[in-house]
């Protein structure tokens, strides 16, 4: 009897460890396997035998990963202290440096890129962070993957998604751009008394030129002022007519 239920246990072991030998990785997943604590190979997808309690084998997800970067302090090239997180788009290329050459590349990758975007970003001014966020992305992205290229990792997209900045702030960059707007304004008027007068005076030279059309611009004038009912005119005799008249009065 004993030895039959010897024989049930040693069965039910053996059974167990068949059981535990056969791994199924999905297609998005690679297994690395160890034997005797030395790499061997990586394996999958699909059906995997493991040697119980001789090799052990390491999970690896191949697929993207969406990393949320915390919200960072930064100080900016022109001591501008603003608020800034982003997403980090990265995933597996080589599960073998993955594991082996870092102890959590999900970690390491996180940590990373929260001290890559404070040191990146703190190399240009405030201007250059709301305005070029493009060119701001892709140079966080190209440090990323060059760092994590020894550990398997591929940095596919970095993200800047909010550049937060406190309320002083928010008032003196709008202050600053009501002023912006001012001088623009003040140098388009400028720009045009400067154009109007430029005009005035070429038709000034031109109507010196010509005794003739300074006369009829002077009747059009008056044609113009007397079309306002509301005006009184003063219309001045020319000398020459008044001298006239005083010659034919001394003849009388």
């Amino acid at each position: 009897m004993g030895f039959e239920l010897s024989f049930a246990t040693l069965a039910v072991l053996l059974m167990a460890l068949l059981v535990s030998a056969f791994r199924i990785l999905r297609e998005y997943e690679r297994g690395v396997v160890f034997q005797l604590g030395r790499f061997w190979k990586v394996k999958g997808p699909g059906l995997v035998i493991i040697i119980p309690g001789i090799q052990q084998m390491v999970r690896v997800d191949l697929r993207t990963i969406v990393l949320d970067v915390p919200t960072q302090d930064v100080i900016s090239r022109d001591n501008v202290s603003v608020k800034v997180n982003a997403v980090i788009y990265f995933r597996v290329l080589d599960p073998q440096k993955a594991i082996i050459q870092v102890e959590d590349y999900h970690g390491a990758t996180s940590q990373l890129s929260q001290t890559t975007l404070r040191a990146v970003l703190g190399k240009h001014e405030l201007d250059e962070m709301l305005a070029e966020r493009e060119r701001l992305n892709i140079d966080i992205q190209q440090v990323l993957d060059a760092q994590t290229d020894a550990w398997g990792i591929k940095v596919a997209n970095v993200e800047i998604k909010h550049v937060d900045l406190d309320e002083s702030m928010i008032r003196a960059i709008a202050k600053q751009a009501e002023a912006e707007r001012e001088r623009r304004a003040k140098v388009i008027h400028a720009e045009g008394e400067l154009q109007a007068s430029e005009k005035l005076m070429q038709a000034a030279e031109m109507l010196g030129r010509q005794p003739g059309a300074m006369q009829l611009r002077y009747m059009q004038t008056l044609s113009n002022i007397a079309g306002d009912k509301s005006s009184t005119i003063v219309f001045p005799l020319p000398i020459e007519l008044l001298q006239g008249m005083a010659e034919l009065k001394s003849k009388k």
